[in-house]
Parts: structure tokens; sequence; C-alpha cells
């Protein structure tokens, strides 16, 4: 791997991107699955920036009450603070927590990317919702710009109505899907928000991720069983189904 990481300094020279590092990650055991997505998010800037910024902020040290989000970011943080451009470092911390949290991980058996993606984009999610909550406790404030102004509102036990928190997981990966609904007979149209994370594509045989959002986007016409009622015209004409895809 080091001498693979030389041959990458020296074939980019003076085009190797400034300040960034390479480093691979060691295998403990079938946990491809795992460094691929590190990788991956390590290399979605805005989402490594913030990562640094919140490990920054909250002084995370090898002391820390560990949960995959203080692990996630104690490692990116080491992988950014190397003085080489490249080589290998083992994500042993993450990879214990990560079996520690869930099961499903903690065999040798090799595990889905996309599964394991979804997994942990929940759980940071979830932890900064719980220091936002913890936060408010303590008599502190969230900030506005992790606050959603159009968003739904979520009834709380005592009947106050409260907005949504967006972390800025949310702002880098999540977007909205629009699902719009014509009645053939009267042109009525309703529309319904779903905000999501990843989106099941089909993928076709030598076609881009273009085409195939555009595919998933297609309209759609309802025949015979599949027709919805209009509750405008009472109708059960056909109607016109269109799914817009408005990504963050």
């Amino acid at each position: 791997m080091g001498a693979a990481g030389s041959k990458l300094e020296k074939a980019l020279g003076d085009q190797f991107p400034e300040g960034e590092r390479y480093f691979g990650l060691e295998n403990f055991g079938n946990t491809c699955y795992c460094n691929s997505v590190l990788q991956a998010l390590y290399f979605c800037v805005p989402f490594r920036e913030q990562l640094l910024e919140y490990y920054s902020s909250h002084e995370i040290g090898a002391d820390a009450e560990d949960n995959l989000l203080t692990c996630l970011a104690d490692l990116f943080t080491q992988i950014n603070l190397q003085k080489k451009k490249t080589g290998v470092i083992a994500p042993k911390r993450f990879v214990q927590r990560l079996k520690k949290q869930n099961e499903l991980f903690r065999s040798y058996m090799h595990q889905d990317a996309h599964e394991f993606l979804n997994f942990l984009l929940n759980e940071l999610v979830d932890i900064l919702e719980k220091e936002d909550q913890a936060a408010k406790k303590e008599g502190g404030t969230s900030s506005p710009s992790e606050k959603t102004v159009n968003g739904p509102k979520n009834p709380q036990a005592n009947g106050v109505q409260k907005e949504p928190l967006v972390t800025w997981v949310h702002k880098n990966f999540q977007g909205i899907l629009t699902n719009e609904t014509r009645c053939l007979r009267c042109e009525t149209v309703t529309a319904r928000d779903e905000a999501f994370f990843d989106l099941s594509l089909d993928i076709e045989q030598n076609s881009s991720i273009t085409s195939c959002l555009k595919n998933f986007s297609s309209t759609e016409t309802l025949n015979a069983e599949d027709k919805f009622f209009c509750d405008k015209c009472c109708s059960f004409r056909i109607q016109l189904v269109q799914v817009v895809y408005n990504g963050n």
C-alpha cells in the first residue's frame, strides 16, 4: 500500500489536490462494505468539513464517550491531520463501536454497503437530535440554521407544535420527493411531499444516473384496478401520476 501511495503521488505530481489525504482503511475481516462507505463520505467535502468542525467544537478526545458520530469524527480527524499525503489507517475504534451498536455487523460476513450507509446516516441524525434535546434541557438553544422554516410540524406531548430539527446530515443528503396526482376528468392536481435519504433506481445497462433519474420521474397513467378516486369530481376516471425529484 505504501509503494502504491508513493506511485500515486508521483503520478499526480503538481496536480495532487492541496490539503487532500488519500488513505486506505485496514480491513478487519470482510469490512470492505464499511470501508467503501467511509471513503465515499470522507470525499464528500461538505460532509467532511462539518464533521471536522463538530469534532473541533466538541473537543472530542480519547476519553470521550463513544458513539458512531464521535468515532467517525475521530477517524476523519486522524486522516485530515496526517503529515503524509498517502498511507493506511485502521478504523478500529469505529468498527468496534459499529459492532457493539448493531449485532448485524458483528459477524465476519460481508454486508450490504447501501444498508450500512442508511443505518449510519440515520444513527448520526439520532445522535444529533438527542444532543439538541439535551442542550435545550440545559437551557441552550439550537442554531437558527438548524431549523426548518416550512417543514411539517411535529405535535408534542404538551400540545405545543415544534419545528423538526434539520441537521447538517439532512442538508448534505436529504432530498424531497413530490408525488403529483392529476385527475383526467376535472384536472385537479394533488401533491404530497416525502423526505428521503436514498432513492431506489432501476439501473439499466450502459445508462447514466441522469437517465435513471429521468425514468424514475416519468409520468404514469393509472388503469383498471390501479385507478384513484377523485374527491373533487367523485370520479374513477384514469389519473396521471407524476413523481418529481427535488434534491438538496
